[in-house]
C-alpha cells in the first residue's frame, strides 16, 4: 500500500479523496494555485505545495509543477479526482515515466475510452448499441455537415475529449449546425486543448443512466449498480440519484454491456459507462475513466467506499468480492450546491461566505470545502459541495432532502439552493416522471419562489 498520495486537484474532491487517506494511514500532499492557498484541502493535507497562478492552465493543469511537487514530496501515487487532468493520457504517461502510481486507468485505456470518439468506434466494434452518428471523429467542417444530413436532425455536436457539458451543442437545422459546429469546436480547444469532435443523433426525452464500474489489474471486473443522471442544465448534471427507476431486465443488459466495454478495453480501477435510455433502448453515449462527481449516491446505497477502492487498485490489490456480494440497500440522492444565481441565468456569483449551517443526521452526507470566512474564488467551476441523504424509499429520500435544503444556510453568496428545493416538490419528479429535458421544460415553474437568497 502507498505511503503518501498526492492529490492532483482542488475543491471538494480534494477534501474527499485525503479524508479517505487518512482513513486508510496514507500521508497526503496538496497542491493549490497562489490564490487557492486558503482552500480547505490545503489544510487538511499533511503537505501543501503551491504550483502556479490562478488559471487553471498555470496550476491545475500544469503537469510539469504537478510531478515535480509530486517527486520533491516523495509521493508514490497522484490521484487526480475528476476534471482538470483526470483524463489526460499524457499526464498518465508522464506519471509512468516518473515511477509515479496514477490512481486510475493506464493511458492507453484512457485514449480508447477518454476520448469519445473512440470509444464510440470500440463499442460498435464491441456489438454495444451506441446512439446513431459518425464512426468517430469526424475532419473538418464539410465532412460534419454531410453525416448531419445522412443522419438526419437534430443533430447532437460532441468535444471528443469533453466532459461536463462543455464542448456539446444541439442543432436542430443545417443554418444552426454551422454555427454551433464552431462554437463547440472552439469551446472544446479552450477547454480540453483539443478540438477534435463527433456527431450524433440527438434522442428526445431519454433518460441518462450510467453504471459505476470496478476493475482490478488481474482482468476482474464488477458493476455497483446504476445511478440515475438526468436531472441536467445545459448538459450539466443538478440531481443524481440511486437506483434508478427502470425494469430489472433493462438493467441487466445494460449492466453487462458496461462489464463488456471494461473487458474489450481491460479496464483497470473505477469508471462509469454512461447510456441513453429510450423507451426499452438503451444506447451507449462515453465512458469516463475516472470517479465521478455524483459517485456518493453508489456508495451510500451498497456501503462501499469508492476512493478507497481506487488506490486499492492502483496499489496492485486484487477485487476481494464477487458481483454477487454487492447488496443493494434504501435510496440515495446527490444535489449539487453551486455559487450562482438560478434568476439571473444561473450566473456564478463568488464572494466570502459570512454563516454556515450544515445539517447533520443519520443518512446525510455533505461534501463540501467551504468554511464560514471562506471566499468563493471566480476562477474555477462554480459547485461549492453536494448534499446526499438516503433513505428506505425514494419517497422517503425526497422528503429527507427536503428537510436538509430547508435547513442549509449559506449566507452572503448566491446559491441554487431555492432552485434545488423547487425541484424537490415538483409533481412529475417526485412520481418520477422526468427525463433529460425536465428542466428546460420547467423552467419557469422551477425559479417562481419569492425571494432569492
Amino acid at each position: 500500500m502507498f505511503h503518501k498520495i498526492l492529490i492532483a486537484n482542488r475543491g471538494e474532491i480534494a477534501v474527499r479523496i485525503i479524508r479517505t487517506c487518512k482513513y486508510m494511514g496514507i500521508e497526503t500532499v496538496a497542491v493549490y494555485s497562489d490564490v487557492d492557498k486558503d482552500s480547505l484541502h490545503v489544510q487538511l493535507a499533511d503537505e501543501a505545495v503551491c504550483i502556479g497562478g490562478a488559471k487553471s492552465s498555470d496550476s491545475y493543469l500544469n503537469m510539469e509543477n504537478i510531478i515535480t511537487a509530486a517527486i520533491s514530496k516523495g509521493a508514490e501515487a497522484i490521484h487526480p479526482g475528476f476534471g482538470f487532468l483526470s483524463e489526460n493520457s499524457a499526464f498518465a504517461d508522464l506519471c509512468l515515466e516518473c515511477n509515479i502510481n496514477f490512481i486510475g486507468p493506464n493511458a492507453s485505456v484512457i485514449k480508447k475510452m477518454g476520448n469519445k470518439s473512440k470509444a464510440r468506434e470500440l463499442m460498435i466494434q464491441a456489438d454495444v448499441p451506441v446512439v446513431p452518428g459518425s464512426n468517430g471523429s469526424v475532419k473538418n467542417l464539410e465532412e460534419a455537415k454531410k453525416i448531419a444530413l445522412e443522419i438526419g436532425f437534430p443533430i447532437l455536436i460532441k468535444a471528443s475529449a469533453g466532459g461536463g457539458g462543455k464542448g456539446m451543442r444541439v442543432a436542430f437545422n443545417l443554418n444552426e449546425f454551422v454555427s454551433s459546429f464552431k462554437t463547440a469546436k472552439m469551446e472544446a480547444k479552450n477547454a480540453f486543448g483539443d478540438d477534435t469532435m463527433y456527431l450524433e443523433k440527438y434522442i428526445l426525452n431519454p433518460k441518462h443512466i450510467e453504471i459505476q464500474v470496478l476493475a482490478d489489474k488481474y482482468g476482474k471486473t464488477i458493476h455497483l449498480g446504476e445511478r440515475d443522471c438526468s436531472i441536467q442544465r445545459r448538459n450539466q448534471k443538478v440531481i443524481e440519484e440511486a437506483p434508478s427507476n427502470i425494469q430489472n431486465d433493462l438493467r441487466n443488459k445494460m449492466t453487462q454491456a458496461a462489464i463488456k466495454a471494461c473487458e474489450i478495453v481491460k479496464y483497470e480501477n473505477a469508471g462509469t459507462v454512461e447510456f441513453l435510455v429510450s423507451g426499452d433502448d438503451f444506447y451507449f453515449i462515453e465512458m469516463n475513466t475516472r470517479i465521478q462527481v455524483e459517485h456518493p449516491v453508489t456508495e451510500m446505497i451498497t456501503g462501499f467506499d469508492i476512493v478507497r477502492e481506487q488506490i486499492k487498485i492502483a496499489s496492485g490489490e486484487k477485487l476481494n468480492y464477487n458481483q454477487n456480494d454487492i447488496k443493494y440497500t434504501g435510496h440515495s440522492i446527490e444535489c449539487r450546491l453551486n455559487a450562482e444565481n438560478p434568476k439571473l441565468n444561473f450566473k456564478p456569483g463568488p464572494g466570502k461566505i459570512t454563516h454556515l449551517h450544515i445539517p447533520t443526521g443519520p443518512g446525510i452526507r455533505f461534501d463540501s470545502f467551504i468554511y464560514i470566512d471562506y471566499s468563493v474564488l471566480p476562477f474555477y467551476d462554480s459547485m461549492i459541495g453536494k448534499l446526499i441523504v438516503k433513505a428506505d424509499t425514494r419517497k422517503e429520500a425526497i422528503r429527507k432532502m427536503r428537510a436538509v435544503l430547508e435547513e442549509l444556510v449559506v449566507e452572503d453568496i448566491p446559491t441554487n439552493q431555492n432552485f434545488l428545493y423547487m425541484i424537490m416538490h415538483d409533481k412529475d419528479y417526485v412520481e418520477g416522471n422526468f427525463d433529460t429535458f425536465f428542466v428546460e421544460r420547467k423552467i419557469d415553474s422551477l425559479l417562481e419562489y419569492d425571494e432569492y437568497e
